[in-house]
């Protein structure tokens, strides 16, 4: 059985094999994800969350606390635990020079702290671009990128760059095509929800590409992005598959158990024993299933973000499951 062959399986056993380019008959839930996603962007409502009694703990269920040493806290205790890590300094929308510059500085801290405590050979950094003055210019946020790899590779670490909404995509791999002239182990972001993916996919599908691979946190419009969770599946199975194929090294972004499964099984089938990959998963959401990955010997790595600008990434990881949203509106409750 060929390549597409087993693609072709994998998604119809799991979800049927022909997607649905609309988004009927979408479910409460999904209703709700939508809402949350909009309120991720809505700066009077962030001011709202921001100031209500929320306790530290339920923040960090999912970020690491605001400063390097917080980070560099939950790094040791996962490599303690056999996983690998991926920190994020939160950071977004940046529209001037100097706090883009402030987020370069950090990570190059972040870099030289891993490096004194013996953490980064096992961790990378994670970069959004608009952090670092994507919206201001293209050329800045290159230079700034190109800045932080160097003290990755100085570190022994490496860096990858993230992937954020629709209308970053061109910009972004084209920094990231850029950077990988000078710095080739650097990681790139697809999120399988966005059409042109697949395409993206066969592109960045060659050996020794670093290619992390999500469903998408953000909310993009029907026409160009699948809107229906089944739909969501069975392209990110066809886009793991193209880049199984290409011998790159698939970074599968994933909570989602059939995921999972699928990933191990596409992995296995495609490209057989001893193939590179590995499986991401965010800090604080299925803890158990991570080491149990690990436990089977697969290579895990967690993305662990930290920093006080945590509003937009919360809000977009309460959108990605319920259960979220009902352990932060209980602690809301509680407080209140």
């Amino acid at each position: 059985m060929g390549a597409e062959d087993i693609i072709r399986a994998v998604t119809s056993e799991a979800w049927g094999s022909q997607p649905s380019s609309t988004s009927a008959g979408a479910s409460p839930s999904a209703a709700l994800r939508q809402v949350l996603l909009w309120a991720s962007r809505r700066r009077s409502i962030k001011r709202v969350i921001i100031s209500a009694p929320v306790t530290r703990d339920v923040v960090r269920r999912f970020v690491a606390g605001e400063t390097i040493d917080d980070a560099l806290r939950v790094t040791r205790a996962l490599s303690g635990d056999g996983l690998q890590v991926s920190l994020d300094h939160l950071g977004e929308d940046t529209l001037d020079t100097g706090t883009a510059r402030a987020a370069v500085d950090a990570y190059r801290s972040l870099a030289q702290r891993l490096s004194d405590e013996g953490l980064a050979a096992g961790t990378e950094m994670s970069v959004k671009l608009s952090a670092v003055g994507q919206a201001l210019d293209e050329s800045l946020a290159l230079d700034n990128a190109r800045l932080i790899c160097e003290a990755a590779r100085a570190a022994g670490s490496s860096v990858t760059i993230d992937m954020e909404d629709h209308t970053t995509t061109d910009s972004t791999l084209r920094i990231v095509d850029l950077v990988r002239r000078d710095f080739p182990s650097t990681g790139a972001v697809l999120q399988a929800s966005l059409h042109r993916t697949e395409e993206d996919c066969r592109t960045l599908g060659m050996p020794g590409s670093r290619v992390r691979l999500c469903k998408g946190a953000y909310q993009e419009p029907a026409s160009l992005a699948w809107q229906r969770p089944d739909d969501i599946r069975a392209a990110y199975v066809r886009c793991l598959g193209t880049l199984i194929t290409g011998r790159a090294l698939p970074m599968a972004a994933t909570h989602d158990p059939q995921l999972v499964e699928a990933t191990g099984r596409l992995v296995s089938e495609i490209a057989g024993p001893g193939f590179k990959h590995e499986y991401q998963m965010l800090y604080g959401i299925r803890p158990d299933e991570q080491h149990r990955l690990v436990a089977a010997g697969e290579t895990v790595r967690v993305y662990v973000p930290f920093g006080v600008q945590w509003y937009g990434y919360l809000m977009r990881r309460m959108a990605e499951r319920p259960a979220n949203t009902a352990l932060f509106l209980r602690a809301l409750v509680s407080r209140n």
